[in-house]
């Protein structure tokens, strides 16, 4: 049922007073209706209206239709402007509230109840009104007719209007705030327009949709559609900004409307109110899936004017509704399948087999397969391959590797670098295809392009999952030359892998791969996989050498270590011709010097200085054995010299005088007890290399200079005591030289 209540100015009202009042309710009025309908309560005339008006001008003053709600009620307020009151004095109205329960509005839109057979024009004469058992609407405002008013409504679209009104209204309801004003001198007009809105919308939508078809106060009304009289909104639309307001009648507004709005548009043109019904039935407009019903509607009509972004939302809202949608969608489809995109046409397909919906599901499969191959032909990037295989996949169509193979390679032609999203997004079973495409597509792009795709992340990629061996020589050089130069671990199996190609030149990659000197395992890895071959590749046959040559420095000490001896053995035993062979001699001859007799010791030495090897490492193998050798007793050290060729001798002493400290070497004093000693032991040597009838000049010399001071001479005296044949030799020295 429904409550109704009367409102107006009155000289004795109920209560027995004067004034505006409620003059007349339904009995059984629930507890707070009354409070709640106040407010709702008033009326302002235009500013343009007559103030005194007469009995004829009465009737042009507009009639302000509200709907809202009240503690969950449908209220509908109908106010007229009557003029005078009681006492003669202008500005009164009446105003006819209709307050009903939640369920009595069930099936109806409230603009239906512009011209309802309820309302009255005056206050009931008595104060108690009957209860409405039933809301039924007036006769002016059903969808037939405004149909037939629409397309006959003079100049301008009234569709184009209607889409953008939509659009506006949809937006307020979505948001829950701000309201659309429409605007025009004729309240038949606003009315006529809500009602096609309220029409345009699922009955719950417009339950949502309160409104008001005349208010002199647009920028304070509450509800969510708003009329008003242009003079009214002159007057306030500065204030207002924030409000949405249409002419109608008018210029229709710039912009293009959703596919939702057009969709609407479109079954007001076509008088297609099961379409209105539909689109309801898919998606209310406050819903941000309504694009998706709009698409989806349009497909449905066979409106082949869907865009790709409308068929995605579409295909979104299929998504989400799943089961959910309705049957005779499956059916309206069919005839919009061959316009449909990948994406929708994957949706419909996926969604119709669930419902066994199968013809439109085969025919969606005929459509996804045609665009698959348009996509593979026209992918401008690998992952546009992938997803088109991954389409196929999520389809359970059969989708040719080869044709896969062949989209990847076009785009890895044109520079395409997106390896790793790709391959992420590329279903199991084509990932080989695809990286077989982006192998054969490289070998035919340029440079600029092959250096686009040959990131390091995609060398690797390409390393690690793509089989190199299928690849052309260029490209797998470029990506091992990428690799091994980045990671020191793979070196050594990359080199294994360059060595496999047939007919490239490995020169350049060799050298990238191998631009930091090798460790001596490294080395010895190379020579005991790859043996003799590394001498036919210059940037492999000088690696041994720069192993061992870095090992030398400083001082040649590493040279002794057994990762070393390991390699100069490999080396001597895999090649030992050229520089590599004589390098790893010196190696082997360094370690004779420093552990064996003196003989051989001397040999050794021999070798190191004359054995052609790298000029580095033999001078600081050389200087690593003189400063280990000069720890030996002087015997050794005496007899190791009177073995040595004379140059080597001499080379020999230098390196000791070189490296005794600076006044020891001058044979000045004072010194510190340890160079003391060594300056002795050194003078010992010397005296017993000439005991030995061996000679040098260079360390007689320096012994002259280091004995001839009355220091020096005393310590050495004492440091000789126990030995009057090297004192002997000693007096003779220096007689020789005069001292």
């Amino acid at each position: 049922m429904a409550w109704q209540l009367h409102y107006t100015s009155a000289r004795r009202g109920p209560t027995g007073r004067a004034g505006f009042q409620f003059v007349a309710e339904t009995p059984g009025l629930p507890d707070g209706v009354r409070a709640g309908v106040t407010p709702y309560l008033s009326y302002r005339p235009p500013p343009d209206a007559p103030s005194s008006p007469g009995d004829a001008e009465l009737g042009e003053f507009p009639v302000s239709l509200l709907y809202d709600r009240v503690d969950g009620r449908p209220l509908l307020l109908r106010c007229r402007y009557l003029g005078r009151d009681y006492s003669g004095r202008f500005g009164n109205f009446f105003a006819h509230a209709v307050v009903a329960e939640p369920d009595e509005l069930e099936g109806l839109r409230p603009a239906e109840l512009w011209h309802a057979p309820h309302w009255t024009q005056r206050p009931a004469p008595e104060s108690v009104l009957d209860a409405l058992d039933e809301l039924t609407p007036g006769a002016a405002l059903d969808p037939e007719a405004l149909a037939a008013w629409l397309s006959s409504s003079g100049p301008g679209d009234p569709y184009a209007l209607l889409a953008h009104l939509v659009d506006a209204v949809a937006d307020v309801l979505g948001r829950g705030h701000g309201r659309v004003v429409l605007v025009a001198d004729d309240v038949e007009l606003i009315a006529r327009w809500i009602a096609v809105v309220s029409y345009s919308l699922p009955v719950a939508a417009a339950a949502r949709l309160s409104f008001v078809t005349y208010t002199g106060d647009p920028d304070g009304a509450a509800q969510r559609l708003v009329g008003t009289t242009p003079a009214i909104w002159a007057a306030v639309r500065h204030r207002a900004s924030h409000a949405r307001a249409f002419r109608l009648g008018g210029r229709v507004p710039d912009g293009a409307p959703s596919r939702f709005a057009r969709t609407v548009a479109g079954c007001w043109r076509d008088a297609d109110f099961g379409g209105l019904d539909a689109l309801g039935e898919l998606a209310p407009p406050s819903d941000p899936a309504r694009e998706g019903a709009g698409a989806l509607l349009a497909l449905c009509r066979g409106d082949a004017t869907v865009t790709p972004g409308e068929e995605g939302a579409a295909a979104e809202l299929l998504s989400r509704r799943g089961s959910g949608i309705p049957e005779w969608v499956w059916r309206d489809l069919v005839p919009g399948v061959p316009s449909m995109g990948l994406d929708l046409a994957l949706a419909v397909h996926e969604r119709a087999r669930e419902a066994g919906a199968a013809e439109v599901a085969r025919q969606c499969a005929v459509r996804v397969a045609d665009r698959l191959s348009d996509a593979l032909s026209t992918a401008c990037d690998l992952a546009a391959v992938a997803a088109a295989a991954r389409v196929a996949d999520r389809a359970g169509l059969p989708l040719d590797a080869a044709r896969v193979a062949a989209g990847a390679a076009h785009c890895a032609r044109r520079g395409a670098a997106d390896v790793g999203a790709a391959l992420s997004g590329c279903p199991d079973g084509l990932r080989g295809a695809l990286l077989g495409g982006v192998l054969a597509g490289l070998a035919g792009a340029g440079e600029r392009e092959r250096a686009a795709v040959l990131t390091p992340a995609n060398c690797d990629l390409l390393y690690e999952r793509a089989g190199l061996a299928r690849a052309a020589p260029g490209v797998a050089c470029a990506v091992l030359a990428s690799v091994g130069r980045r990671d020191p671990a793979r070196r050594v199996p990359v080199t294994g892998e360059l060595l496999r190609l047939d007919g490239a030149d490995l020169d350049r990659p060799l050298r990238e791969v191998w631009a930091s000197p090798p460790t001596a395992d490294e080395c010895a890895a190379l020579l005991d996989a790859h043996g003799a071959a590394l001498a036919a590749h210059p940037a492999l046959a000088g690696l041994p050498s720069r192993a061992l040559t870095r090992l030398a420095f400083p001082g040649g000490d590493r040279l002794a270590e057994p990762a070393a001896l390991r390699l100069a053995g490999r080396v001597r035993e895999l090649l030992p011709d050229g520089r590599a062979g004589r390098d790893a001699a010196a190696v082997q001859a360094y370690a004779a010097a420093i552990t064996a007799g003196p003989g051989r010791a001397a040999r050794a030495l021999a070798e190191i200085a004359d054995a052609g090897a790298t000029p580095q490492l033999a001078g600081e193998a050389f200087i690593g054995a003189a400063r280990r050798l000069a720890e030996r007793p002087p015997a050794f050290r005496a007899e190791l010299l009177a073995a040595l060729p004379a140059p080597v001798r001499a080379r020999l002493g230098a390196r000791w005088t070189a490296d005794l400290p600076g006044r020891a070497r001058a044979g000045r004093a004072p010194l510190r007890s340890a160079d003391v000693e060594r300056r002795n032991e050194l003078v010992e040597v010397v005296l017993r290399l000439r005991a030995r009838g061996a000679r040098d000049p260079g360390l007689e010399a320096w012994t002259r200079a280091a004995a001839g001071r009355w220091l020096a001479a005393k310590q050495l005296d004492a440091h000789l005591a126990r030995s009057p044949e090297l004192r002997a030799e000693l007096r003779d020295l220096l007689a020789e030289g005069g001292g």
